[in-house]
């Protein structure tokens, strides 16, 4: 560590800049997106849009609001449209191209989540909260029966959502908004939810999915299956164009209009099935799959703690013969170019990164937001054809330039079945050539998911503690294929656990600085469920944080927003009919041989992994004698650790840390 630098703290998350959602104008090739800070009380986020000129290359803020995201153009590229919150809902506002003032567009009494341009750039096509007429009614009594104490009444299973709370008796559907007329029709209404949504090219229809039932034979929030839908833009002659058996996702009309491409899987692995090119005639009939040979995953599965969600809609090439698809493979998140007659595949931005997001002109040119595990996010351009990229940000380079980072290493091993594992080895911050030093293993959440060639703040904060830090993609998780990510399915604790533990002894071979006896663990979600049962299976480790975890899947089953569902098609069971293979596999049954002082940590807003996850573990320790801790994060949800309350994701940090220091330096002494 030379003189000039400094090691990276907690306290730096206040200090970065995060870049979001870059959009090419097709006007000039002026290149929007979405800059994101810290605000200056350190009690949230602040968001405002930028605009680099495709000539000059000049980058200025564009708008002046607190929380704008979003960014697109209109299909002229004279204005862009952007969602901004007026009043207390969410709006869609315009801002002409060349400059001035922002104005709002839209005016939904429940506001908007998400909008797109129809072709011809006269109307928007929105994704809205609609409410019934019964709720109407409730909202417009006056002001005395407002004060009244209310109940809530819940009569479906899905009542909850991390991030959102209970649900609020409101269905997502979709609006046209016609601009010149300033008002908008519904499309859609009912009882059912809409997720992705397209306009076909020409404007004269909708696509969307969803799992409407209108008969009541079936429940539909018991279903992991939707279909893909096709409505006339007046509303009017709704067709369902799929008959069942596929988990859709994002979808896209092809540039001609003829077709409607989606990715999706029929959950034949179940939550661990890879996602599929899936083509269908926009006027129904046979699904074609394309490229059923790839063992890879479709869009963007990579872990990070800069940022909650990532990833791209299909985007196609003008001529339609090709689709621009995100891949996650071997710890990378990539740019690839398929043909849409199956005849094969490019990668077109490569290397080992994560490309979070991006965009494509019509020309073939692309812009692109990508991190790595010394920057954690920038907007690079490639013109079409080239294979030089520019980069158009360096957006955290003051604070970087301050800071010296640890420099993962990529490694490889074999497990005692003979498969093969990727992961990253991290030297402390102003490591000594011949030293023994502690180490800290990180398991990441999911399972399905995937540690990268990304940066993550975490791991730079233990290392500049003093600590290697390494990390493994386990069977479990995404990269590697069908069979490596379906592994873990029925087997939690299972051969997860071996190839963990596996890593472990690869590392204490291959690395022998690191120190044997002074090893440590945490993990959050899936990582915290794997640092419970780690704790109760092996002495190993002197220290453990367990974040956000899983401990009793009887309990989770019925209080986790997913529970239900999630624990049957992962671990293979429910609470009334396999109660002991769901003991058998909670952590909490092997709490009596937990001798490691664990450290854990959770929201209490967390509806993915609910708080009592962590009050129980933490009960049964103490009333066993054991050495333990419990941090709740007071309003923090499951994201805490990558989107959370600013304060409490720096507590949350040096919490780590701390814990680790109190355990592991006593031992050197």
């Amino acid at each position: 560590m030379n003189s000039s630098t400094r090691k990276i703290t907690a306290e730096d998350l206040y200090k970065l800049s995060w870049v979001e959602s870059p959009v090419l104008s097709p006007r000039d090739g002026s290149i929007a997106y979405v800059s994101k800070v810290v605000s200056k009380d350190q009690d949230g986020y602040r968001s405002h849009i930028r605009l680099i000129s495709g000539g000059s290359r000049q980058d200025r803020p564009f708008t002046s609001g607190e929380h704008d995201s979003a960014p697109a153009w209109s299909p002229d590229g004279t204005i862009l449209a952007f969602l901004r919150k007026k009043n207390e809902a969410v709006q869609v506002w315009f801002l002409q191209a060349d400059g001035g003032e922002a104005r709002p567009i839209t005016d939904l009494k429940h506001g908007v989540s998400a909008f797109k341009w129809s072709p011809d750039g006269k109307q928007l096509l929105l994704r809205a909260s609609a409410a019934d007429s019964e709720e109407e009614q409730e909202e417009n009594k006056d002001e005395k029966s407002k004060n009244e104490a209310k109940d809530i009444v819940v009569d479906r299973i899905r009542y909850k959502s991390d991030g959102a709370g209970l649900w609020n008796g409101r269905r997502s559907h979709l609006f046209i908004w016609h601009i010149e007329a300033s008002q908008s029709t519904p499309l859609t209404r009912g009882n059912y939810d809409i997720s992705f949504f397209a306009w076909s090219p020409d404007g004269r229809q909708v696509a969307f999915t969803s799992d409407i039932v209108e008969d009541g034979s079936r429940n539909p929030d018991l279903s992991l299956f939707n279909e893909l839908y096709i409505v006339q833009a007046d509303g009017s002659g709704r067709r369902q164009l799929t008959q069942g058996g596929l988990s859709i996702g994002p979808i896209a009309f092809t540039p001609d209009g003829e077709k409607i491409l989606m990715l999706a899987d029929n959950l034949s692995h179940g939550f661990a099935t890879l996602s599929r090119i899936q083509l269908i005639s926009a006027a129904g009939g046979e699904i074609r799959q394309l490229y059923s040979d790839m063992d890879v995953q479709l869009g963007h599965a990579a872990v990070s703690d800069m940022r909650a969600a990532a990833g791209t809609p299909p985007l196609f090439s003008r001529d339609g013969r090709s689709v621009y698809l995100q891949t996650t493979r071997e710890g990378s998140v990539q740019i690839v170019q398929f043909a849409l007659d199956g005849s094969g595949s490019e990668v077109i931005v490569g290397g080992e990164r994560e490309v979070y997001q991006f965009d494509v002109s019509a020309q073939g040119d692309l812009v692109y937001a990508a991190a790595d595990p010394l920057q954690p996010g920038d907007l690079f351009f490639r013109a079409s054809g080239q294979a030089e990229e520019e980069r158009l940000t360096n957006c955290n380079a003051k604070l970087f330039e301050e800071l010296e980072l640890s420099v993962p290493e990529t490694f490889w091993f074999t497990t005692s079945d003979g498969w093969d594992i990727q992961g990253w080895m991290m030297k402390p911050v102003g490591f000594k050539e011949g030293s023994k030093v502690p180490a800290v293993l990180e398991i990441h959440g999911g399972p399905q998911a995937m540690y990268g060639h990304t940066f993550m703040h975490e791991f730079q904060l233990i290392a500049a503690a003093g600590y290697a830090v390494f990390y493994t993609n386990p069977r479990g998780g995404h990269g590697y294929g069908q069979v490596h990510v379906n592994t873990v399915r029925g087997d939690y604790g299972g051969r997860d656990y071996q190839d963990v533990m596996e890593s472990v002894d690869y590392v204490l071979s291959a690395y022998d600085f690191v120190d044997g006896d002074r090893l440590s663990v945490t993990g959050g979600s899936y990582g915290g469920f794997m640092t419970n049962w780690i704790v109760g299976h092996t002495d190993r480790f002197k220290a453990a944080v367990t974040q956000r975890s899983i401990c009793n899947w009887l309990s989770f089953y019925g209080v986790s927003d997913i529970g239900y569902y999630f624990t049957e098609d992962q671990i293979w069971g429910n609470p009334w009919e396999d109660f002991k293979k769901l003991w058998k596999h909670s952590p909490i049954a092997y709490v009596n041989e937990v001798n490691t002082p664990l450290l854990i940590l959770h929201g209490e807003q967390d509806l993915r992994c609910p708080v009592e996850q962590g009050e129980q573990l933490f009960v049964a320790l103490k009333r066993l004698g054991k050495e333990t801790q419990f941090v709740r994060f007071p309003g923090a949800d499951h994201n805490l650790s990558r989107s959370g309350h600013p304060q409490l994701r720096v507590k949350r940090l040096n919490h780590i840390v701390r814990w680790f220091n109190e355990h592991i330096v006593k031992l050197s002494e």
